[in-house]
């Protein structure tokens, strides 16, 4: 039995978006990295007018730099300065909030001046200089859980932003390491982490990576992301995480584990219908007793 004392309100506010609460499911998408500047923009135009139809929210990410790659020949994206240009012009020109990994405490200041949400990738979610100088910036942060994280034990990144005094904090769920080459979702780590006192996260893409599974390259198997993403949706989460290309066999990082950007309106569809089917938590459920 989890029964820890939330350290967080149940709502946080990403821009225009609350994530959270009450509040309808949100979606976080976009390319893994930015590839061609304007090809990033023109695929965040396309992703906001299928949510502006659904009215669905929608926060977009790609990340200016990939740090973390298999091999140091994989590309890492275009950097910092001219990553977060074409993230500023997204915000602007397109209108959505919009968020990228930082990597070092370096990154935080300029990422917080056009970020709307700070995301610190799996592997960092115990840095304690990162997570605390992210806090601080003012921004929002979202946590990922690392792949060999108890989710429990996710508490203790909560309690490091909050000595920080962060602003507002999601955990985000991407699977756990199987072996070699695999990743499993436990779908009670997202009723775990809920239970911390702050919105939940599910990462329908990076839960389907088959990491370092190609040599030096991470495979996937895409095929799986509607059915895990049903299940999450279906045991409760304030967001979904989906990493979108336009022709994911050509992706430059990803592409295995990326969902094709024609089949993006057909699963949110089925994701808020069945969200306003089954309501994030029931009533009468006791999500931190697990």
């Amino acid at each position: 039995m989890h029964n820890s004392k939330p350290l967080w309100g149940a709502v946080v506010q990403i821009g225009s978006v609350s994530i959270g609460g009450e509040n309808p499911l949100v979606f976080i998408a976009g390319p893994c990295v930015i590839e061609d500047p304007g090809e990033t923009v023109e695929t965040a135009f396309a992703l906001a007018e299928i949510a502006r139809g659904l009215d669905v929210p929608l926060i977009f990410k790609s990340s200016y730099d990939k740090a973390n790659r298999t091999s140091g020949r994989s590309y890492r994206g275009p950097g910092l300065t001219s990553g977060l240009k074409t993230l500023a012009r997204i915000r602007e020109e397109v209108g959505l909030p919009v968020t990228s990994d930082i990597h070092c405490v370096e990154q935080v200041k300029p990422a917080a001046e056009v970020l709307d949400l700070l995301q610190i990738p799996a592997f960092l979610c115990r840095q304690t200089d990162l997570l605390r100088s992210a806090a601080s910036s003012g921004r929002p942060v979202n946590i990922k859980k690392g792949q060999f994280v108890n989710p429990a034990d996710m508490r203790f990144a909560l309690e490091k932003v909050a000595s920080a005094g962060a602003g507002g904090v999601m955990l985000t769920e991407r699977g756990t390491f199987f072996g070699y080459g695999n990743l499993v979702v436990d779908m009670r780590s997202l009723a775990i982490m809920r239970s911390l006192g702050c919105p939940v996260v599910f990462d329908a893409t990076h839960s389907v990576q088959l990491p370092g599974a190609l040599g030096g390259v991470s495979g996937g198997e895409r095929h799986y992301i509607p059915l895990l993403a049903r299940a999450a949706v279906s045991v409760g989460v304030d967001a979904v995480f989906l990493e979108v290309h336009k022709a994911p066999e050509k992706a430059l990082c990803d592409g295995a584990n990326s969902l094709p950007l024609d089949q993006f309106e057909s699963l949110v569809r089925q994701l808020v219908s069945l969200n306003s089917m089954i309501g994030s938590w029931q009533e009468g459920e006791e999500p931190n007793k697990v």
